[in-house]
């Protein structure tokens, strides 16, 4: 199961310059005794210990209220349980920004950052991206701190040796070392954007959010995930490729509230080997265009149902993850060439690099009260909110946009994205209507219209 965490080459280093290294094996034994650790020097300082935590309340009991209570049996104390949650994060620019895992600090109102020095500040959330699994923090305090360098992702060759650094089960700063098992893992099931660099470097419980390096001790992922049956490492881990963080870095850096990502505007899926077959393709590879939407930059680069994207920008992607992330890392402006199979021919398009529009605006609602929906938020169906909440196929309805554990919502089964399209038969196609449809006093039952994962489904709960 998943669970999140939160010198050979040394040779070459002293006779060539970055720019000009090649991979190379060791030749002998003085080779194999060579140290990680001047690579260990330069990375430490930028890994952070990352400590995240929120008050949760108890529910209050009406007689705390009654004055007389307070009169016979004094003051009770109202206070809640601490929850808390502990991470790794990355140093990525000298004016103390730190990059984690989203689900370090998701929920969490109170955040906390270490450096390796021991020094210990407070942090503020800058910018949480759920669909990447990030989140940018800002330490409190002035001065200057040790950045790590950003790679090119890109670079990255399975067999290449990395270094994991982050705080495992929280014993501390530690230093786990392997290689790249494999690159564009796109079936994790973590992120929206999966596309995952594979390691087989020791991470577990407390490396989320911690840095995967090279050989020059450059950032070239963030440690996001294990596959393990136990909780602890087996080998197999996940990272996510700096060329994501980079952008999402940037964003914080101008101080937007979420990151905006390119819109691309087509219904993508796999090639199996029977549709490789179907279309004289040589292999099952790539993402095919299975719906346009008008208007969209696919509808008008000229991108057609049928046709397989091969390639985005020269580099091949073998399903609809892979176009996902190549678009997701570029920003906002310019252009990307697609490379599309049409009838056995190859065709390169040239599509627009623009933000999904947010028309309806998104009128952004959370309900309350005595209803199946109490705690949630929605919002109104757009492109904008379509692409951010990563549904697809839904024309009418609201979107719920977070459904938090705890709520009446929650309990009842609502969940993010899900699209309301109808309450006791009532048609709803903006967010105040849900509003009207909910404040209705007191109901025996409510009969719910859901349109979830492709299908509309209808639930009745009892009042």
């Amino acid at each position: 199961m998943l669970r999140c965490l939160a010198f050979a080459l040394m040779a070459a280093l002293a006779v060539a310059p970055l720019h000009a290294q090649t991979r190379a094996v060791p030749e002998s034994r003085a080779q194999l005794t060579l140290s990680y650790a001047p690579v260990v020097k330069k990375a430490q300082p930028s890994v952070v210990n990352v400590y995240a935590s929120r008050v949760e309340r108890r529910p209050s009991n009406p007689l705390f209220d009654d004055p007389v209570f307070r009169r016979f049996f004094g003051e009770q104390r109202r206070g809640g349980q601490t929850a808390q949650s502990l991470g790794s994060g990355v140093i990525v620019d000298a004016s103390g920004l730190v990059i984690t895992n989203h689900h370090v600090i998701e929920g969490m109102t109170n955040v906390k950052v270490a450096l390796a020095d021991r020094r210990e500040f407070d942090a503020e959330i800058v910018l949480r991206d759920p669909r990447t699994d990030l989140a940018v923090l800002r330490i409190r305090n002035s001065g200057s701190f040790p950045a790590m360098e950003l790679a090119d992702s890109d670079a990255l060759e399975v067999g290449d040796v990395v270094l994991a650094l982050g705080n495992p089960f929280g014993v501390g700063q530690t230093v786990t070392q392997g290689i790249v098992s494999a690159l564009a893992r796109t079936q994790v099931g973590i992120t929206d954007y999966g596309f995952f660099i594979q390691t087989d470097a020791a991470i577990n419980p407390g490396n989320s959010g911690g840095a995967l390096v090279d050989m020059q001790g450059r950032l070239v992922g963030v440690n996001s995930a294990i596959f393990s049956q136990s909780g602890g490492s087996i080998g197999i881990g996940f990272a996510i490729p700096v060329d994501m963080v980079k952008l999402v870095v940037a964003a914080a850096k101008g101080g937007v509230a979420r990151v905006r990502r390119p819109w691309l505007g087509a219904t993508l899926q796999g090639v199996s080997r029977e549709i490789a077959e179907t279309l004289n393709m040589d292999r099952p590879a790539g993402a095919l265009v299975s719906d346009v939407q008008a208007n969209s930059p696919a509808a008008q680069a000229g991108l057609q149902r049928g046709d397989v994207i091969t390639d985005v920008d020269g580099r091949e992607v073998d399903d609809p993850e892979g176009v996902g992330y190549r678009m997701g890392v570029r920003p906002i402006g310019g252009s990307v060439k697609l490379t599309t199979l049409r009838s056995g021919r190859a065709t390169t398009l040239d599509l627009k690099l623009i933000a999904a529009p947010e028309t309806p605006p998104r009128e952004e609602l959370k309900l309350s009260g005595r209803n199946p929906f109490d705690g949630a938020s929605v919002v109104n169906i757009s492109p904008a909110t379509l692409e951010e909440l990563a549904v697809e196929g839904a024309k009418e309805g609201v979107i719920i946009a977070d459904a938090p554990q705890g709520t009446a919502a929650a309990s009842v089964g609502l969940q993010k994205g899900d699209v309301i399209v109808a309450v006791n038969d009532r048609k709803i196609e903006r967010t105040a209507d849900l509003r009207a449809a909910t404040n209705v006093g007191r109901q025996v039952y409510w009969k719910l219209t859901i349109f979830r994962g492709g299908q509309i489904i209808t639930s009745v709960i009892g009042g």
